[in-house]
């Protein structure tokens, strides 16, 4: 949701994150009734351990990893005695299998820069050996590591905009990218404190865009944070866009965030929330929609949460270059207008 990276392929998403379906010799009950090799398009599946031996099929509005959008058998490609398939092969081979049965399955709509990617349930290499070649296509939400975030709700009737709750934060990785969600206690890139919802209708020009959010986000911080002086602890607001390939698609959400002002074009990490404690209950999803995963080895990868990552551009505001987030270099004018 990297080691793994998040990567694009045309107007799809492959997530890095390719799932192994647990070992064990094929007579055992366990594997013969488990319940991702039973999944039929449609459905959906969670699991806990990491090697998915206990995956269960949930109702899709519970909690879930995984969304089925196909299947595919690939024994025509990979006979037998084909050897057991490196990272990379089993990329391509998501991608020449799955990626065209998820864009399907969204009625050709799947935002290539929203939150669900396109993955596979793969035979681990015992299964391999004896032949199978039975793959799940499907859908994930995954943090930039690859770790698999919960999803609530079909993908098919949810809107697709890479956006954190609010009260989230989100690590600060390696080569100055934004990592998975954290503890806002742990040093970390942004603290999200709201989403705004542009209208439905045309796309609405990058620049336009920019200054709604800077508008709207000053005032939802403002209300986050119980107006606290934000200057003073060298930190400012930011947001993010939609690009006009998510927006044709339906995805109209973006994320207004705190972050600390950067040293060049450099990220800093920051400690600490600055959401007032006396301040209203937080609005979320329901149930929350990204929750905190476990800390990855290797946290790299491209931002989930910004549309295709932007530097900040002189004027103080996010530009639309190919590279990670970053907050403007003067906070936005402040608004009267609450959320």
């Amino acid at each position: 949701m990297a080691g793994a990276f998040v990567g694009a392929f045309g107007l799809l998403m492959l997530s890095a994150f390719t799932s192994v379906l647990a070992g064990g010799p094929l007579t055992t009950k366990r594997e013969l009734v488990n319940a991702a090799y039973q999944a039929a398009v449609g459905e959906c599946l969670n699991w806990e351990k990491a090697d998915l031996s206990d995956a269960q099929k949930v109702d899709c509005s519970a909690a879930h990893k995984f969304e089925v959008t196909g299947t595919a058998d690939i024994t025509a490609a990979y006979p037998k005695e084909a050897p057991f398939p490196n990272a990379e092969a089993w990329a391509k081979i998501a991608q020449e299998n799955c990626a065209q049965a998820s864009t399907t399955y969204m009625g050709g709509k799947l935002d290539p820069k929203g939150k669900y990617g396109v993955s596979t349930l793969n035979p681990d290499e015992g299964r391999w050996s004896s032949g199978y070649r039975q793959l799940r296509c499907g859908l994930q939400v995954t943090a930039p590591s690859g770790a698999a975030l919960p999803s609530f709700g079909s993908a098919k009737t949810q809107d697709q905009s890479a956006v954190y709750d609010p009260g989230v934060c989100v690590a600060l990785a390696e080569n100055n990218t934004v990592g998975d969600p954290i503890e806002c206690a742990k040093p970390h890139a942004f603290e999200i404190v709201g989403v705004v919802q542009h209208p439905e209708g045309p796309f609405v020009a990058l620049e336009a865009q920019d200054s709604a959010m800077s508008e709207k986000c000053a005032a939802i911080a403002a209300e986050y944070t119980g107006g606290a002086d934000l200057k003073a602890k060298n930190l400012l607001v930011t947001w993010d866009t939609r690009a006009e390939e998510s927006w044709a698609v339906g995805s109209r959400k973006a994320n207004c965030k705190i972050g600390a002002v950067p040293q060049g074009n450099n990220l800093v990490a920051w400690e600490g929330s600055v959401r007032n404690p006396n301040g209203a209950p937080l609005t979320t999803a329901n149930p929350p929609q990204t929750t905190s995963v476990r800390a990855q080895d290797e946290p790299t990868g491209a931002p989930l949460h910004s549309e295709s990552g932007k530097q900040p551009s002189e004027s103080g505001k996010p530009s639309d270059s190919d590279k990670p987030d970053k907050p403007s270099s003067s906070p936005p004018p402040s608004s009267t207008e609450n959320r």
